[in-house]
């Protein structure tokens, strides 16, 4: 194993010798103290001591692969970047989207601090990612999300034992997010909208409304996917970043029932435009199959809304409104919404459906009322 112990009489103090890339270093410090004498015997001697403890530490980095001279040489350097790019490789299994929102934080935000203020994987603590999180000029959610990439990333140093437990991170309420209230039309209304969209290009939007879900699962649809026998959709594709992938948002594959006021129309494209695979297709599209793409859609929404006097994005005017039409509208309970939405959990359901006032009141009423008079004749 490389790196001695020896003693400078003329200094009265202990170095390290190493020699690292074709280069001789002596390092005197340890921990930032010099590796002075303390006693002639060398047992009891605390420089002697330390100097030990540094050439071990030492060889323990290089036999670990992670030895960075300037860790030892006074001249601060961090850890944190090279195995933050060296855990970005072992995310090839992410979806494209999630992939390039962690390389996008790490370019612009986590490595300029690191850079900034070098300090080791070990030392990070809460104050560092208070800094850390203070440097970060994006707004309130995307700033949390940015802490949250880091944080998976710590999780892989912990269990990677480069650091021996994730450090506490800030509190959810000291980012600021504040939840917007949940956006939606009514059935009337969102119906206007649709029928303002072109015959060509309405059956895609149907399925949304009907089907409760995301725009990128209905664009990725094959024809494939459909089960004529029982009438129903295998939901097992998604479009990330742009790109088609072959698995959902949550890695779950569905299978949903076609609404009865779809099937005709469903079958008849499943037999139509046999030289695209996908189901809903964009004639005037240039994307591969012509499958409909993320701008395309909302542009066509946009224009619609303009017609019909409306002013709400894709997402809302689609899956917020119907999930908020079966509670305000069709009288659904939260259970039987998270059935039809396929839901894991009931609180995922509870920010689709916001409970409007009318709704409210109605279930307000349906406590018995007392009339004051007989409120008196009781006491």
């Amino acid at each position: 194993m490389r790196g001695s112990v020896h003693f400078k009489t003329d200094r009265q103090q202990w170095v390290v010798a190493w020699t690292w890339q074709g280069k001789r270093y002596q390092i005197s410090r340890y921990k930032g103290r010099l590796m002075v004498q303390t006693h002639p015997n060398k047992n009891k001697d605390q420089g002697y001591i330390d100097a030990c403890r540094l050439l071990a530490q030492m060889q323990g980095d290089v036999e670990n692969g992670v030895f960075r001279i300037e860790k030892f040489i006074g001249k601060r350097y961090t850890d944190v970047i090279p195995f933050f790019e060296q855990w970005i490789e072992t995310k090839r299994n992410l979806k494209p989207a999630t992939l390039k929102l962690y390389k996008s934080m790490f370019t612009c935000h986590i490595r300029p601090y690191f850079e900034a203020h070098p300090v080791q994987l070990h030392e990070i603590q809460l104050d560092t990612l208070d800094a850390l999180l203070a440097s970060i000029k994006l707004g309130r959610s995307s700033a949390h999300l940015c802490m949250q990439c880091f944080h998976a990333f710590l999780d892989y140093c912990a269990r990677s034992k480069r650091i021996e437990s994730v450090p506490p991170f800030p509190k959810k309420s000291e980012y600021g997010i504040e939840t917007p209230a949940i956006k939606w039309l009514t059935e009337e209304r969102q119906m206007a909208v649709i029928n303002a969209i072109p015959e060509g290009h309405r059956p895609i939007f149907l399925f949304l409304k009907y089907h409760l879900r995301r725009p990128a699962e209905a664009m990725s649809l094959h024809k494939i996917d459909y089960d004529r026998f029982n009438k129903a959709f295998h939901i097992r594709r998604s479009i990330s970043a742009g790109k088609l992938v072959t698995s959902t948002k949550t890695r779950a594959e569905h299978i949903i029932p076609c609404h009865r006021a779809m099937i005709d129309t469903v079958e008849r494209l499943v037999d139509e435009n046999a030289e695209s695979p996908f189901l809903f297709v964009n004639r005037t599209g240039r994307s591969a199959g012509k499958r409909y793409n993320e701008k395309s859609l909302a542009r066509i929404w946009k224009c619609a809304c303009e017609v019909v006097g409306e002013s709400i994005d894709l997402y809302s005017g689609m899956k917020h409104s119907s999930m908020s039409q079966f509670v305000n509208e069709k009288r659904l309970s939260m259970a039987e919404l998270q059935i039809i939405s396929g839901h894991a959990k009931i609180e995922s359901v509870y920010k689709y459906a916001s409970v409007e006032l009318a709704r409210k009141r109605e279930l307000m009423e349906t406590l018995s009322i007392v009339e004051p008079e007989k409120i008196r004749r009781a006491k």
